[in-house]
């Protein structure tokens, strides 16, 4: 509990105290929001305001005319406001924000500020005495509360394995774990009030670093598995994922920043080396198919007449087939299949092997920016090569004309599409042909339809597609 801060009076006119006569008006005592007491000299309430009344569950008979320290069943009789309320009868002191920590039977714990000066009467009279009761107890209990939950939180910081900081809005450092003074071999004076891009020696002094940081407070965002990679004094090379939040203290509503740093060295190098042996695995496999694609032009060559379409067909599905797996070298890993590249890989394999330099046929693609999950990449693959082929072979009898590979999201499906203008299907086709029947085949494995539109204008096939195919 604070002592009462006692002064002596100022020695100028008071407007409130010549105003007085034997009590103030009620209608003044009233405007006041504090409760307030008009006294005696010998501390009897000559005046109460309705403040005081329903801040303490008293009644106007059961307060006027009796002593102070009997209100409440004897709550204000404390020794200390005895001695500072006859200090102030007196000598004319004054009390100010003197705290009194009690408990009124009916209210329970109450936690008051005091306020206390004489007014002088004219004349000879004793004067009267002036108490203001400031009730802070929420103020105070919730201070106390944030104090309590603070400390735990300090302590849930410091049983956590992950380095943690928190920051003030500026980006000093209020609090560093015990885990970040040890990982980083620095005591807690060297980091505490020092801004962050000054700590070590710059490491997290990294523009991106602090732009992220600094949107987290007014913005109240969040960063999650930020990188960052740097050599630190005492550990070498390291990469810690950065994940920050905003901090909310309740009671005086002040806002900080916790940042979490997760040492990610291990994890990160595990996966760069798992992409190098992807990205290996698939060269080695692209390179595996086309010598099986060589082997397939030499028995070419040696053929008869009637199995060279045949040979020339699983040649040209081998390599689709080889141009996934190149897709997926050049990715570095078996991630998501980008259909942009993996179509203008598809389109430029069929243009090698079956169009020669001076063809006048071309084949464009026009896709959107979506990639696909790889295990459906192969059907989607050996599809188009086999729609795209049957075009160059049947569709252009006058060697001229183009082929459009596209792909698309239209609302809640994927459109897979295989145009070209040349003549058309001829009165023969009934699409029973082993090629289609491959088509059908995966466009039912991928849980897609098959439509075809066509004319003396050209063919269109249409695959429709689930949006489950996609890459997250």
């Amino acid at each position: 509990m604070p002592s009462a801060v006692v002064t002596s009076p100022h020695r100028k006119a008071d407007p409130l105290a010549n105003s007085l006569n034997d009590i103030l008006p009620q209608d003044i005592i009233d405007t006041s929001r504090d409760a307030l007491l008009i006294l005696s000299a010998d501390l009897t309430v000559l005046a109460a305001n309705r403040s005081f009344y329903t801040s303490f569950r008293s009644a106007p008979g059961d307060t006027i005319g009796h002593r102070l320290y009997d209100l409440n069943d004897g709550c204000w009789n404390i020794s200390a406001i005895k001695q500072l309320l006859e200090e102030v009868v007196g000598v004319n002191a004054i009390v100010e924000a003197f705290e009194i920590d009690t408990v009124f039977p009916e209210l329970g714990r109450r936690i008051l500020l005091l306020n206390a000066r004489k007014v002088h009467d004219d004349g000879n009279q004793p004067g009267h005495l002036i108490l203001a009761i400031d009730d802070v107890t929420d103020v105070r209990l919730a201070k106390i509360e944030a104090e309590r939950n603070w400390i735990l939180a300090q302590s849930i910081v410091d049983t956590v394995r992950d380095p943690l900081l928190i920051l003030e809005y500026d980006m000093s450092v209020v609090f560093a774990s015990r885990s970040f003074l040890t990982m980083f071999g620095v005591e807690a004076h060297q980091v505490v009030g020092r801004q962050l891009n000054a700590l070590g020696d710059g490491q997290w002094n990294v523009v991106a670093l602090s732009e992220l940081l600094e949107r987290v407070l007014p913005y109240d965002e969040h960063v999650e598995g930020l990188l960052l990679e740097d050599d630190f004094a005492g550990l070498g090379r390291r990469v810690f994922k950065i994940n920050a939040r905003k901090l909310f203290r309740p009671g005086n509503h002040v806002t900080r920043l916790l940042v979490a740093f997760e040492d990610g060295t291990e994890a990160v190098i595990l996966d760069r080396h798992r992409d190098i042996l992807a990205a290996e695995l698939a060269h080695r496999i692209k390179n595996s198919l086309q010598i099986i694609s060589s082997f397939v032009s030499h028995e070419i060559r040696r053929a008869a007449e009637p199995c060279v379409g045949g040979y020339h067909a699983m040649q040209a599905r081998i390599r689709a087939v080889a141009e996934l797996y190149d897709v997926i070298a050049q990715s570095s890993a078996f991630g998501p299949v980008n259909m942009d590249t993996y179509l203008r890989g598809i389109s430029s394999t069929i243009r090698k092997s079956l169009l020669d330099q001076n063809s006048e046929i071309t084949i464009s693609t026009k896709t959107e920016p979506l990639s696909i999950l790889p295990d459906h990449a192969l059907s989607i693959g050996l599809i188009v090569n086999e729609l795209a082929t049957n075009a160059v072979k049947y569709a252009f009898p006058s060697e001229l004309g183009e082929i459009n590979l596209g792909f698309q999201r239209r609302d809640d499906e994927l459109i897979l599409t295989v145009s070209d203008n040349g003549i058309g299907f001829s009165g023969k086709s009934d699409g029973t042909g082993l090629g289609t029947r491959f088509v059908k085949a995966f466009v039912k494995q991928l849980g897609g339809t098959l439509a075809t539109l066509t004319s003396s204008n050209g063919t269109t096939f249409t695959v429709r597609l689930p949006l489950s195919i996609l890459a997250p």
